[in-house]
C-alpha cells in the first residue's frame, strides 16, 4: 500500500525536511564518530537490559511528550527501542480513557469498564510508536504493543492519532540531537505510524474475539500488535520522486 497516494504536495513537501533533517542529524553524529543511542547513553557506567535511560525517561512538561530508551535482549540486528508516549493532560483537547470489555476494547455491552490499574489523572501516558534500533544506532522499525507492555493507559486509536499529530519535545534535555530527530521521525512516518495504531487495535480486538474468556489488553502472548521495518533514506527517496526533485 502507498501510504503516501492521498497526501498533498504541502504535507509532502514536510514529510521530505522532516526526512532531510533526520539524515542531516545522523550524518553530523557519523562525523563526530558516535551515533544516537551512544549520545543518549553517554556517561552511563553500563548498559543493563530492562533498564530505562535516562533513568526517569525524558519528559516534556510543556507539552507532555515523553519517551525512554532500553533492550529487552540479543535480538540479532536490534542493540534496543525507544518507547515513546504522550501524556494527554497536556493537550487543550480532553481525552477520554477506552471503554471496554474483556472480549475487546470498544465494543458496547452493559459490563464495560475502564481498566482499574490503569494510570489516572496526571499518571496517565498514552504509547504512541516504538521505534527499534539497529548496532549502529539507526531506525530500523516501527511497532506498536499491547497495553500491558508499558502499562499504559488504554485510549482508542483515534485520540491516539490525534495526540501524535501534536507530539512535539521542545527542550535539548538530555540529548538536543536526539529529541529533534524523534520529531522529525514521526512526522516523516506518520502515514506509517497511524496505520500501525489502527492495526494495534485491530490485534487487540481479534484477540478478544479468539478468547473471550481472557482480557485481550493483560494477554502476555499478544505482545507487538503491529510492525514495520523502515528506512529513512528508502523514504526520502520515494518523496523526491513524488515531488519530482
Amino acid at each position: 500500500m502507498n501510504m503516501m497516494a492521498n497526501l498533498g504536495q504541502a504535507r509532502l513537501h514536510a514529510m521530505l525536511n522532516a526526512g532531510l533533517e533526520v539524515l542531516r542529524i545522523q550524518q553530523q553524529l557519523t562525523e563526530r564518530r558516535s551515533n544516537l543511542v551512544a549520545e543518549l547513553l553517554r556517561g552511563q557506567d553500563e548498559f543493563f537490559e530492562h533498564q530505562h535511560y535516562p533513568p526517569g525517561d525524558v519528559f516534556d512538561p510543556e507539552t507532555g511528550a515523553q519517551y525512554y530508551y532500553h533492550s529487552h535482549r540479543n535480538e540479532g540486528r536490534e542493540h534496543g527501542h525507544f518507547h515513546i508516549f504522550q501524556r494527554p493532560q497536556f493537550l487543550p483537547e480532553s481525552f477520554e480513557p477506552a471503554r471496554y470489555v474483556k472480549q475487546g476494547v470498544g465494543r458496547c455491552s452493559p459490563r464495560e469498564k475502564i481498566g482499574e490499574h490503569w494510570p489516572r489523572g496526571d499518571k496517565a501516558l498514552a504509547h504512541i510508536v516504538g521505534v527499534a534500533m539497529d548496532n549502529y544506532g539507526l531506525p530500523i522499525r516501527l511497532f506498536t504493543v499491547n497495553r500491558w507492555v508499558t502499562d499504559e493507559t488504554w485510549f482508542a486509536a483515534r485520540d491516539v492519532i490525534a495526540m501524535l499529530d501534536r507530539f512535539e519535545l521542545r527542550h535539548g534535555w538530555p540529548v538536543p540531537e536526539v529529541n529533534r530527530w524523534l520529531n522529525n521521525l514521526l512526522r516523516l512516518f506518520q502515514p506509517e505510524i497511524v496505520e500501525l495504531i489502527r492495526r494495534r487495535d485491530d490485534a487487540v480486538e481479534a484477540r478478544g474475539r479468539a478468547n473471550p474468556r481472557g482480557d485481550a489488553l493483560e494477554d502476555r502472548s499478544l505482545e507487538i500488535t503491529a510492525s514495520l521495518d523502515i528506512s529513512v533514506e528508502r523514504r526520502v527517496r520515494q518523496l523526491r520522486r513524488s515531488l519530482n526533485i
